[in-house]
């Protein structure tokens, strides 16, 4: 679906196609064309009406790419991750790519159709004439803030569970705890993989690398910038707490094995002695009696057992293996 508006005379419009005089800055007019989920068609205003280079059309329209920005003929490239938080079964991050195309009064997106900020920005367009009436790189700079502001409540959730998993690794520590670990440290590490780049990419706007960016802008990109340093900070923490976490859950699961096999090789090793005797009197041979009769014996060799298995518990204990 491809969503155009025009910002002329003081008012936004939207319109259902380009005219090519807009897109020469002598034109004064100000156009955002929002491209979400574009086939094939429609993806052919960025190669025919914007004339922009194939290399990015071919970024553009690939299913993913890392966050990155490049500077072309009469305009620069920008890729940019929003967070994509979904619930299937299991929390689970999700990134989106939307590229975006800065001219010097042009801004073109492209995206799957998912973007929360995009498409809150697309309806207020007309609306308030605002959004549009700074520029483009003010725009860019709207949708971008709007992207990584939606990162910090997930990042809240996600620092929720962790310090839920956190309790039921030392209240629970049963085995299958590992799975949940490893799946929030492989969702974590794609999200530092993300992140990391995106605050590179938003570092350069803040240092007016592109010769769009005012000084104005760059003081904005960079508050975002802060904002993106204290998310990668932040996954970085993560990071290591999980590594930790999996670390304790482990070493948790070795020491209860530990003690498992402590008990179970107590008592194998106190009943040793009780069947060697046991053993030794159930020959078919002569073997000396005990005093008494001949059911006294049963009761001797009983007393000989509970004496042995006191006199093995108090050397355990002496020794401090139990």
């Amino acid at each position: 679906m491809v969503t155009i508006f025009v910002y002329r005379d003081g008012k936004t419009e939207q319109v259902s196609s380009i005219d090519r005089a807009w897109i020469d800055p002598a034109s004064g007019v100000t156009l955002w064309v929002d491209l979400a989920a574009p086939s094939i068609p429609e993806s052919l205003v960025l190669s025919d009406t914007f004339k922009f280079h194939p290399l990015s059309v071919e970024d553009a329209m690939s299913v993913r790419q890392y966050p990155k920005a490049e500077a072309y003929d009469g305009y620069f490239y920008v890729i940019l991750h929003g967070i994509d938080f979904r619930t299937q079964g299991a929390h689970r991050f999700g990134t989106h790519d939307i590229d975006f195309f800065v001219g010097p009064n042009y801004l073109v997106t492209v995206h799957d159709g998912d973007s929360l900020a995009v498409g809150e920005l697309r309806d207020h367009a007309t609306r308030n004439p605002k959004i549009l009436s700074e520029g483009p790189v003010a725009l860019l700079h709207r949708i971008v803030d709007a992207m990584v502001d939606s990162y910090r409540p997930q990042m809240d959730k996600l620092e929720d569970r962790l310090d839920d998993l956190e309790k039921e690794i030392f209240d629970d520590p049963r085995p299958a705890l590992v799975r949940q670990i490893l799946d929030e440290k492989r969702q974590v590490a794609g999200l530092r993989r993300i992140v990391t780049p995106q605050r590179d990419v938003v570092g350069r706007l803040a240092r007016r690398d592109f010769l769009d960016v005012s000084m104005e802008m760059s003081f904005r990109f960079r508050d975002v910038y802060d904002h993106l340093v204290r998310i990668a900070d932040d996954v970085m923490i993560f990071q290591d707490r999980i590594t930790g976490m999996l670390d304790a859950h482990l070493s948790n699961v070795s020491n209860r094995l530990n003690e498992v096999m402590k008990v179970l090789t107590i008592l194998s090793t106190i009943f040793m002695p009780l069947t060697v005797l046991t053993g030794m009197y159930g020959m078919n041979v002569p073997l000396p009696h005990l005093a008494g009769g001949e059911r006294a014996q049963f009761w001797w060799i009983c007393a000989i057992m509970a004496v042995t298995i006191v006199a093995m518990l108090l050397m355990f204990r002496r020794k401090r293996w139990i």
